[in-house]
């Protein structure tokens, strides 16, 4: 029959089992002078490396001598301790087994009682630890490695939570924040989304991809340093978690990009800005008006685009060169910023030629204000070479959602209301209407005729007489181009602007000159008096710098002696880049052709530079002689002119007599020559000689 639990026999049995299975030894040691083992379990053989036969009793070797020697002193020590305390006692150190091998061991026990009296009595368990001692030491190198590491290393690392603060920061966090130490930066940076990151919706965003992620990388923001400057930095960092999934804290690192971020800014700025003015360039345009566009069909505003051309820039470019009109560029797109809200948006097209974006705009009243503002700034004068100079500019406004959809259809009107603009005089701007775009292409058609015009031999000359005022006499002729095209005859007035913006005026302008020589040099050798012809200089010609040569040469193949050509020059010519104006036109008097200066009275010259230019007439502009008789300052000012070529012993020409009223004004006050419909208007060639023999009436 099966034992009962109390007896002693299956009690034995039942502890002898125990013992067995117990990794480690079970011992009875007496505390005499060789600390005599009494007892071991069965676990003494995987411990020690010995059977138990030879340490009990000390009958091989001493337990005391399977102790490391390095060790005893310390084991005996804290036994003792703990026995004369009355305390257990639990130890770590080192032992060495039968085959001299070295391993850890833990031993804790107790001092009990017995009655023997001549020693104390241990018992105790002991256990190889030698595996977790070898994991200890290797967590311990680990730390000592990430601690060293955590100090080292030149990125910035920390610990964080989502709203107390930083729990650890290395040193290169701190100096990268600006701070003498972790502890100070930690102290410090208790609130990290108002104190750390210039935008707080960026720590916001920041735990929205830890909570949704559980890491983010390469996060980018702009935080403050301690002193309140502004640096770039790129976060990597991991959510860690307890063992039942609650947020413990962040840890990650971080990296200064500033000067990364400033680069990449600069190369972002080139490729989207004017190198020249700094504006945004078409690339940067064409996405801010698309933007724009949509805004406004969104929200049912106005959105305005304004084209804009500044007038006669190519002259001053090519008279007063491109370091001038570099400076003028500049200059305009400082004074364009200077009128414009900062949501709207300057840039340059290209050239001289600038687009405005006004966006949100209440009303077309408010455009209207703006390009009135744009307009006066543009035309203040400017200093260059020590001169004064103004310019304006021609606009041309549309408007969307009215006058377009799309960034193309919106440009291609404005272009279309600029060219309108200057149509009506420059100076002006013009808001886009749905006929102009039948005027731009008629441009570019009149442009295709105009380049073939001088090969098909579509142009003639037309020439009005110079009359002497006191007597009648025909005294010279002005060549002036007429444009015989095959879809009919094209006005000077519509033609000649567009051939000074696209440069064929060189060509034209060339052609005229030798016509009218030759022309002028059949007169002579068909027996007409000689007379000089008179032919008008584009500025452009002027600022090519090869004119003198030119002159030389259609001279020399035409025979025509110099002093019967008479060269007409605008009067801006005189204060654009004075002295290669003045070498040119001296060496043309040096020739001896003769110098007229055009339209006196409408520009800007000052009476220095009539002074000293080599000019032999002046010709008072027809805008004064039409207005002698209804405005008293038009008929001063003709005295004046009249007064002042005398002063200045040149001839004096009045241009657009067209009344008995404007001679007799003219003959009474002294002005030497007129032209005029009241005398002829301009005629062909074959009207010109029967003019020649003729003659025209006298005048009383």
């Amino acid at each position: 029959m099966p034992s009962h639990p109390s007896d002693p026999t299956l009690q034995a049995r039942l502890l002898g089992t125990l013992l067995a299975n117990l990794e480690g030894m079970v011992y009875r040691c007496r505390l005499d002078a060789h600390w005599t083992m009494e007892f071991v379990s069965e676990g003494c053989l995987a411990l020690t490396g010995h059977p138990e036969e030879d340490i009990l009793f000390n009958s091989r070797v001493s337990y005391d001598d399977i102790t490391h020697p390095d060790d005893r002193d310390l084991v005996r020590n804290a036994v003792l301790a703990a026995v004369k305390n009355n305390r257990r006692f639990d130890i770590e150190y080192r032992i060495v087994r039968a085959d001299g091998e070295v391993r850890w061991v833990w031993e804790r026990g107790t001092n009990i009682s017995h009655d023997n009296k001549q020693w104390d009595v241990l018992e105790g368990f002991i256990q190889d630890i030698t595996e977790r001692r070898q994991a200890d030491e290797a967590l311990r190198e680990a730390e000592r490695r990430y601690r060293s590491i955590f100090e080292n290393a030149i990125e910035g690392i920390y610990q964080s939570t989502p709203g107390n603060g930083y729990l650890a920061v290395n040193p290169a966090l701190a100096r990268m924040y600006g701070y003498n130490s972790p502890h100070d930066l930690i102290s410090t940076l208790k609130d990290i989304e108002h104190q750390v990151y210039v935008e707080p919706k960026r720590r916001i965003e920041f735990m929205q991809l830890m909570l949704k992620n559980g890491v983010v990388t390469n996060f980018e923001s702009r935080i403050y340093k301690r002193d309140g400057e502004i640096i770039w930095i790129s976060e990597n960092a991991r959510a860690v978690f307890n063992s039942t999934g609650d947020l413990v804290f962040y840890e990650g690192t971080v990296e200064a990009i500033t000067e990364r971020k400033l680069h990449e800014a600069e190369i972002q700025f080139q490729a989207t800005h004017d190198a020249l003015t700094g504006l945004p360039n078409r690339t940067l345009l064409y996405d801010r008006m698309q933007q724009a566009v949509l805004h406004s069909e969104r929200y049912s505003n106005i959105t305005a685009i304004a084209f804009l051309d500044l007038d006669q820039f190519k002259f001053i470019n090519d008279s007063l060169g491109h370091q001038v009109g570099d400076e003028l560029l500049k200059i305009t797109a400082q004074r364009l910023t200077s009128c414009l809200r900062e949501s709207d948006t300057v840039a340059r097209q290209g050239g001289d030629e600038f687009v405005l974006l006004l966006t949100s705009q209440p009303d077309e009243e408010s455009i209207t204000q703006t390009m009135q503002r744009v307009l006066h700034e543009v035309s203040q004068p400017w200093m260059a070479n020590d001169l004064e100079f103004r310019i304006t500019c021609s606009i041309g406004v549309t408007l969307c959602p009215d006058d377009g959809r799309d960034v193309e259809t919106l440009l291609k009107n404005a272009d279309s209301a600029m060219y309108k603009a200057k149509e009506l005089g420059r100076n002006n701007f013009q808001y886009f209407a749905a006929e102009m775009n039948d005027t731009v292409t008629d441009r570019l058609a009149l442009l295709n005729r105009l380049r073939q015009a001088i090969p098909n031999n579509e142009f003639v000359l037309h020439y009005q007489p110079k009359v002497d005022l006191g007597s009648g006499k025909i005294i010279g002729s002005e060549a002036l181009i007429r444009w015989n095209s095959p879809e009919g005859t094209v006005s000077p007035a519509n033609f000649i602007p567009l051939a000074e913006e696209t440069g064929l005026i060189i060509q034209i302008g060339e052609w005229v000159l030798r016509t009218a020589c030759r022309q002028n040099r059949t007169w002579q050798l068909a027996g007409h008096p000689p007379i000089p012809v008179s032919v008008n200089l584009s500025p452009r010609q002027l600022a090519r710098g090869d004119i003198v040569e030119l002159v030389e040469r259609i001279l020399a193949e035409t025979g025509m002696e110099a002093k019967y050509l008479e060269l007409e020059i605008t009067e801006s010519v005189m204060a654009t880049d004075v002295e290669k104006s003045f070498s040119l036109l001296t060496r043309l008097r040096a020739l001896g052709v003769k110098i007229s200066l055009d339209d006196f009275g409408t520009g800007y010259s000052s009476l220095s530079y009539l002074k000293r230019f080599p000019v032999d007439t002046l010709k008072i502009d027809q805008s004064f002689v039409r207005d002698i008789a209804t405005n008293p300052d038009s008929a001063a000012i003709i005295k004046a002119i009249i007064s002042l070529g005398h002063n200045l012993n040149l001839t004096v020409l009045a241009e657009g007599i067209e009344t008995e009223e404007h001679f007799q004004f003219l003959l009474k006050n002294g002005c030497n020559e007129g032209q005029g419909y009241l005398m002829s208007k301009p005629v062909s060639n074959h009207a010109f000689i029967k003019l020649l023999h003729e003659g025209i009436r006298q005048y009383s």
